[in-house]
Order: C-alpha cells, then sequence, then structure tokens
C-alpha cells in the first residue's frame, strides 16, 4: 500500500469524547427518491470536536486565532510516524527525549488507542510536561490516536502549551497498520470561517510515491 486513510468515518453510532451523546453526529435524510424518481439530500449535524480534526487556538485560548488564521499549504507537510504502541499511560518529556526532534517536525503519535474502535476512557495521552517539551522544541505539528491530546488535566495545559506556541494539532487519528517512518501528510481541514476547530481527511501518503505519481502526472 502506497498511500493510507488515517481519517475517522463518520457516522452516527462511531465514538465520541467520553461517549457522550450529546457529542454524536446526526444524519437525517431531508429529501429522497420516491419510486425511483427525485433526489436525495442529506443534512449533517456535528460537533467540531467529531472524529479525526484538527484545533484552533481559540479552542482552549480566549479570544485565540480561529480556523480563518489556516491557510491551505498549512497541512501538506512531511510527517513522521512514531511508534509509541509500548506506552501504557501518557506520553511525558523522558519518553520524547529519546527521539530526535527538531525545530520544525510534524509528528504522528501512534500508540495503543489505534487498537480500539470505541472510546478507551484511560487512552494514551500527551501529559503537560511533553506538550511543553514540544513547544520548547518548536514542532510545526503533533498528531495523535485518541479524540483528544490530554485527559484529566485540570486547565488543559497541554492544549495550551502547543496552541500557544503556534503548533497544529490533530486529533483522532487511526494509525492502526501505518509503520513508523516518513510520509507526506495531506491534511485540510474543511473550511469554516471563525471557529475553534474543523474536520480532517487526514491521508498520508509515501514520499517515493508521491514523487513518482507527480513525476508521471506532469510528464503526460
Amino acid at each position: 500500500m502506497k498511500f493510507y486513510d488515517v481519517s475517522m468515518p463518520i457516522h452516527e453510532s462511531m465514538p465520541v469524547y467520553n461517549d457522550n451523546a450529546d457529542k454524536k453526529p446526526h444524519i437525517m435524510i431531508e429529501r429522497d427518491f420516491v419510486d425511483g424518481q427525485g433526489v436525495r439530500e442529506t443534512r449533517l449535524s456535528i460537533n467540531l470536536h467529531t472524529g479525526t480534526h484538527v484545533d484552533a487556538p481559540l479552542h482552549m485560548i480566549y479570544k485565540g486565532a480561529t480556523t480563518t488564521e489556516f491557510k491551505p499549504e498549512d497541512f501538506i507537510f512531511r510527517a513522521r510516524v512514531i511508534d509509541l504502541s509500548f506506552v501504557e499511560d501518557s506520553i511525558t518529556a523522558e519518553i520524547l527525549k529519546n527521539i530526535d526532534i527538531q525545530s520544525g517536525d510534524f509528528l504522528l503519535f501512534k500508540t495503543r488507542n489505534s487498537l480500539t474502535d470505541g472510546f478507551e476512557k484511560n487512552f494514551v495521552f500527551i501529559e503537560k510536561s511533553a506538550a511543553e517539551y514540544l513547544a520548547c522544541k518548536k514542532v510545526k505539528g503533533i498528531g495523535i490516536d485518541s479524540l483528544g491530546i490530554e485527559r484529566s488535566q485540570i486547565g488543559h495545559p497541554s492544549h495550551v502549551a502547543l496552541l500557544q506556541s503556534g503548533c497544529l494539532i490533530l486529533e483522532g487519528l487511526r494509525l492502526k497498520g501505518v509503520p513508523a517512518g516518513e510520509y507526506v501528510l495531506l491534511a485540510a481541514p474543511i473550511k469554516i470561517r471563525d471557529v475553534e476547530a474543523a474536520p480532517v481527511r487526514a491521508i498520508l501518503v509515501e514520499p517515493s510515491w508521491l514523487a513518482d505519481f507527480l513525476k508521471g502526472e506532469f510528464e503526460r
């Protein structure tokens, strides 16, 4: 396989944060075919933090930047999938210090979260010390295979540290079956103005495959 769809499918019985029924998406058919004639139209009601999505600073920072500040080039970049499947509880700074992390990196953390399709109350999360370490490293972005980057931390310090540093946050990735390594990440959010988050269709492409594909396209 040369590419991986690492997005969660949207449906009414999908897992949502804390299994809160109020956060489940609602899909309603407003018009449909009658005797094979007509059209179908469907209405989707969804919390913007459902499934795979990107957080804007306004999510946690008063008067922070909104999704309007996002640019297309912010969501096409090289990314590294880091295998942290050995982590039992939280990703800490001590764990990350064993990884070569450079300024401008976009890191996707693959954990045991990807092994379950439902909501796991004790999911692996990014602990405050790790978030502060990543912010100091000036990483471009991070992604994780849970519906939130943190749990049970008063004041949401992991979100705040990363968002204040300008780091993009992708939540709700599905990384089961994706080998650790380098990829091109395509993760453009829906273009919704002035909100604090937006759903994303995230796709990982092997760099060599993408180069060959583009070369073929331009030689046509």
